[in-house]
């Protein structure tokens, strides 16, 4: 399963849609945006419950996939 991360990563370059675009669509601050697309839910802003709504419904992924996402942790090579 990907993370939020990458989840947001590829499914903005399939759409061509840049994080001030989305926070266009979305409402959310482009620097939160930025922060969730580099380092996952992981980072040091996590994204709140609406957030991940707004985001799943602007690029059209299933709400569920994108709370699924953020619950992803990543593994860190040893």
């Amino acid at each position: 399963m990907a993370d939020l991360s990458q989840l947001l990563q590829e499914t903005m370059r399939r759409r061509h849609l840049t994080a001030q675009s989305l926070a266009d669509r979305t409402g959310i601050r482009t620097p939160r945006i930025r922060v969730f697309a580099e380092e996952g839910a992981d980072g040091p802003v996590q994204p709140t419950e609406q957030e991940l709504t707004e985001l799943a419904d602007a690029l059209a992924l299933p709400r569920r996939e994108v709370r699924e996402a953020s619950r992803a942790r990543t593994t860190a090579p040893a």
